[in-house]
This record gives C-alpha cells, sequence and structure tokens, in this order.
C-alpha cells in the first residue's frame, strides 16, 4: 500500500485533528482515513450546534 498522497502540511495538520501519529496518518488506509474524518466532522458540526444553542 503506497503511503496517502497528500502535502505534508495538511498531513500535520491531520495528524493533530485526529490526535494519530503522523505516521500512522500517512500508511493509514484512505477508507478508514475517510471513516475518522466523518467522526471528525460529525463531532465538530455538533460542537458548534450546542454552542449556538447556547
Amino acid at each position: 500500500m503506497k503511503p496517502l498522497q497528500i502535502s505534508p502540511e495538511t498531513a500535520v495538520k491531520l495528524a493533530e485533528q485526529l490526535k494519530v501519529p503522523l505516521e500512522h496518518l500517512m500508511h493509514m488506509p484512505q477508507h478508514i482515513l475517510l471513516q475518522k474524518l466523518a467522526e471528525l466532522a460529525k463531532s465538530t458540526s455538533s460542537d458548534t450546534s450546542e454552542s449556538e444553542s447556547k
């Protein structure tokens, strides 16, 4: 499996947001990365909607 085709800056930001080591992120299967990004987006949107409703 080849590493993800993303820029170094994007990889660093994703690793920080997903709280995974950079090496794990670069060798993560694409379908798992997409699943984690969807979960992150869902939690971010629910956090935003909760803060707006207060």
